[in-house]
């Protein structure tokens, strides 16, 4: 039987996985497997629908597809609350599970949210507003690179990953440079956020040990609230300094913390 640890990693909304390879290089140095959806949300198989459900199989479709044995699911944003999601509908295949920021919003907030689900005024509050008209084309990518590079938030940046997100996120057409994760796309994986988690971790929690690292100034954390992610982390709860976007910043540092938290694990 193969001892290979496997990592399966769940991307942020609107960051293809290859925007994290530096972090992934880094597990793959400490000997474990790493395996990753580029995109989600752009296979017509897995639509995206409200609750996230068809994005989750997806991810458990790719597992049991490409990772014999249970796995390590890790994922930022959207990637870790669709691992979370994963963990709870297959608890057979995940021996532990790592988010990174990933907003777990239940109780009032996550009621609020079916609300405005419900009455369709969730596309003026959510990200969605941001992602809907957001500049999709340029002539080249060194065009990206300083259109990126000229914004505060992506200033912040670590180069290496400023530059993978150039070299993966974005696609050559008919001899232009665009945006490789759709607008449509992402917004609609927005205005989608899961309302159902409070009932769902009730009644199947994660059967797995879970760790939770919460960006110390994240805007996303203190709007979702962090009080189910530190009931379900416990003492695998751990605060790291930086916002929303912090392993883009800091990603050796980012995937130091997951190791350690995953050794804790077994």
């Amino acid at each position: 039987m193969s001892t290979t640890r496997t990592i399966v990693f769940s991307h942020a909304n609107g960051f293809g996985a290859g925007t994290y390879r530096v972090m992934f290089e880094q597990w793959r140095a400490a000997g474990y497997q790493v395996l990753a959806v580029e995109r989600f949300g752009h296979d017509p198989r897995y639509p995206v629908a409200s609750n996230w459900r068809a994005l989750r199989d997806q991810l458990l479709d790719f597992i049991s597809e490409n990772a014999p044995g249970k796995v390590y699911l890790v994922g930022h944003s959207l990637g870790g609350l669709l691992s979370l999601l994963a963990a709870c509908r297959r608890p057979d295949l995940a021996a532990g599970l790592v988010m990174l920021d990933s907003p777990v919003i239940t109780g009032w907030r996550a009621h609020s949210l079916q609300v405005l689900k419900h009455s369709r005024l969730i596309g003026r509050v959510s990200p969605g507003k941001v992602s809907q008209k957001r500049r999709y084309q340029w002539p080249n990518r060194e065009a990206v690179y300083e259109h990126f590079k000229s914004k505060s938030a992506f200033a912040r940046w670590d180069d290496r990953v400023l530059r993978d997100y150039v070299n993966t996120g974005f696609d050559d057409v008919a001899g232009h440079i665009e945006l490789g994760f759709q607008r449509d796309v992402e917004t609609s994986i927005y205005n989608t956020l899961p309302h159902h988690l409070g009932p769902l971790l009730a009644k199947h929690p994660p059967q797995c040990p879970v760790g939770f690292i919460a960006g110390t100034q994240s805007l996303e954390m203190r709007q979702g609230g962090v009080a189910t992610a530190k009931a379900m982390a416990k003492e695998r709860f751990v605060q790291f300094e930086g916002g929303h976007l912090y392993p883009m910043e800091q990603p050796e540092a980012t995937a130091a913390e997951v190791l350690k938290l995953l050794g804790s694990m077994g």
